[in-house]
């Protein structure tokens, strides 16, 4: 998936990509003062990037962000229609412009002030022992980020079945790291924002010694923060995957009411859940008997208060901007009202509103064309692994087996949800929130111990994304990632093949990564390698983590390679398979003074096409399983013959490697 930036259960796996048009539109950005062959990303963009400023509003901004904001338009455009003509009361369209309506209402929410967020303040204030304080969390599940959240989806081990599980949260700050790292100034920086913000969140709501409270709340998170595994650990689903009763839990995690929290959160007969994290589990127990129950509602209140700030009056909405918007992404101003009610949307009502995006937006003829891209993808993928020296054929076939039972998603479900058990309300925007927030944990809990519904989606169709899904061995591509720059049905192939191609060969290679090859055809977590054929895989992926930590892309901030290795992996393969897939069809004509082979990998790197914000980048650096932009451009390519045989790199160029150095995995 390309961008999976919150540490979240169901964000463990996936990754993708783009394309340009032909007819002039390659020189479109690029600076003629760069040799593709000292540096692919800047030679394409270059000219863009010089000439291009981060809107206000932004922390980044590039091709993805750019369709991003055109899937938000054209949901505006038909949210506009409805209000000029308003549809049946009953209507799903009805409850989609009722719901963006009530959002946009602030002189609404400035009336009700804190009245709508009261009565659950009141529920933490009446919380009178740990008990209540383990029941309270549970019912939270879906509207809070608890210390100790819960979560539904596949077994690891027997994917046909849904299970409840716990991931470790309850941090304010984006990762561990920004309270772990107390040398690093720029997380100093941060945290001193995140001390301002509290405070400020504690005042406006009438607590007596805000900067008392604030500290009290960073005291605690610093002690979950010690507690949290790191985002390399949460990359291994083996050490993940710790099935256990009830019973066991108690016993080996004592000092919380287990028993009363699942049950308030709709999962009292669970046969068993797994432990994402089993140290973090033990130790948030403990330490829900070590603090005091005071200060426990100091800190839901203020958490409760941060996560419903962009719902309550301007001085809340101010506070929250100046923290989660200036300090921790750089943008220098909110998104439009209208943007945020938008994203609001999309989680509320996602395929509500799906249902008539693609209506407009996406037709049968994008479906076809796109299907056949993955059929020759797949084949492609199908004859390298045929062809791989360094796996064995008792692997070769097991892999073979696999790649055959990939099941592929365009556009959007067969099937769309039912998203009206609960009432949207006019001029009510965080009653409306919460309440969608609450029936989709109880949809979600509902499933614990039941088959696994294998025709849901996990992105709504107006998401500009794809994903690959382990346990039940899946690629998904929603709608809104199928249009240019990405796909382009009047563009020549290899724009497309470059671009949507290379998306589509990583999406598959997830299924080969250091974590989807832990699984096999059936989505079962099992070792179906032999232990040569691993050590091979695991010397070429140790040599790609040298390659990426070799980057820095803050001063003295090196990237993650171990983090990044899954998404490093399926970039690398999949721009080699999207070329070998290419390499098939009929040799191309020049365009633009280009090769085919050229304008393939110039629509690789034009994809990639993105200026950001210090803030971001650091944020993105400890969070993010994706490496930046420019990197990712280069850090495949670099790697692949096509492209120095398409560019004819030499020793002394600087992106030259030798063959006997390219590193190649599937």
């Amino acid at each position: 998936m390309i961008e999976a930036h919150q540490s979240h259960p169901s964000r463990l796996f996936c990754a993708c990509f783009g394309a340009a048009r032909g007819g002039g539109l390659y020189l479109s950005g690029a600076d003629p003062a760069v040799r593709f062959q000292d540096d692919l990303f800047r030679a394409a963009n270059g000219g863009w990037l010089a000439g291009t400023e981060i809107p206000p509003d932004k922390s980044r901004f590039g091709a993805f962000s750019q369709l991003g904001d055109l899937s938000d338009q054209r949901l505006r455009d038909i949210l506009d229609e409805l209000a000029a003509h308003p549809p049946a009361a009953s209507s799903d369209a009805h409850r989609v412009a009722t719901f963006f309506t009530a959002y946009l209402d602030t002189e609404a929410i400035e009336q009700a002030g804190l009245g709508a967020i009261t009565p659950l303040l009141a529920e933490i204030d009446a919380i009178s022992n740990a008990a209540q304080l383990a029941q309270w969390q549970g019912r939270m599940q879906g509207l809070l980020d608890t210390p100790v959240a819960l979560w539904v989806m596949a077994d690891f081990k027997q994917p046909d079945i849904n299970r409840a599980l716990t991931w470790q949260g309850g941090l304010g700050l984006p990762d561990r790291d920004y309270f772990l790292l107390e040398d690093d100034t720029r997380m100093a920086e941060a945290r001193a924002a995140y001390a301002t913000y509290l405070t400020e969140l504690a005042r406006l709501s009438g607590e007596a010694e805000p900067e008392q409270v604030a500290a009290t709340v960073l005291a605690i998170e610093h002690r979950i923060a010690l507690l949290h595994w790191d985002k390399v650990e949460n990359r291994q689903p083996v050490k993940l995957y710790n099935p256990r009763t009830l019973a066991e839990l108690i016993n080996e995690a004592p000092g919380f009411d287990w028993a009363a929290f699942l049950q308030s959160a709709g999962l009292a007969v669970v046969d068993q859940l797994s432990i994402s994290q089993p140290s973090t589990v033990i130790g948030m127990a403990r330490l829900f008997e070590q603090v005091p129950l005071a200060d426990w509602k100091l800190y839901f209140k203020l958490h409760l208060l941060d996560q419903s700030a962009p719902l309550l009056p301007q001085t809340f909405r101010t506070a929250h901007f100046a923290f989660r918007g200036r300090a921790l992404t750089g943008a220098t101003a909110e998104l439009p009202r209208w943007q945020q009610a938008v994203a609001a949307l999309n989680r509320a009502l996602g395929e509500s509103v799906g249902k008539l995006y693609v209506a407009r937006h996406f037709t049968a003829e994008h479906k076809a064309r796109m299907q056949l891209l993955v059929e020759n993808l797949l084949a492609a993928f199908r004859s390298s692994i045929a062809g791989l020296a360094w796996m064995s054929p008792q692997t070769q076939a097991l892999a073979q087996d696999k790649l055959s039972k990939y099941t592929t998603k365009i556009g959007y479900p067969d099937h769309w949800r039912d998203d009206s058990g609960w009432p949207v309300l006019a001029g009510d925007a965080l009653g409306n929130v919460q309440r969608a927030a609450r029936f989709e944990w109880q949809r979600l809990a509902a499933k614990a111990g039941r088959p696994v519904d294998r025709s849901e989606w996990g992105m709504t169709p107006q998401t500009v994304n794809a994903y690959y899904n382990p346990s039940l061995n899946e690629i998904v591509f929603p709608a809104a990632i199928l249009q240019p720059p990405f796909f382009d049905m009047a563009a020549d192939d290899a724009s497309n093949y470059g671009a949507i191609g290379a998306v589509i060969g990583h999406e598959i290679s997830h299924g080969f990564d250091d974590q989807g090859s832990q699984f096999d055809g059936d989505g079962v977590l099992c070792n179906w390698w032999t232990d040569a054929d691993r050590q091979a895989f695991d010397a070429v992926t140790t040599r790609l983590v040298a390659q990426y930590e070799s980057y820095e892309a803050l001063p003295g901030k090196p990237l993650n390679g171990r983090l990044t290795l899954g998404e490093n992996i399926a970039d690398l393969s999949g721009l080699q398979i999207a070329f070998r897939a290419y390499q098939q069809l009929q040799p191309a004509a020049l365009i633009d003074g280009y090769t085919g082979e050229q304008r393939f990998f110039i629509a690789w790197s034009r994809v990639w096409r993105e200026k950001i914000r210090a803030e971001h980048a650091l944020k993105l650096l400890t969070t993010d399983p994706h490496a930046p932009a420019a990197f990712r451009a280069n850090g495949a390519a670099v790697n692949h013959d096509g492209f120095h045989a398409a560019f004819d790199t030499q020793p002394g160029d600087k992106m030259f490697k030798s063959a006997a150095d390219r590193l190649r995995i599937w």
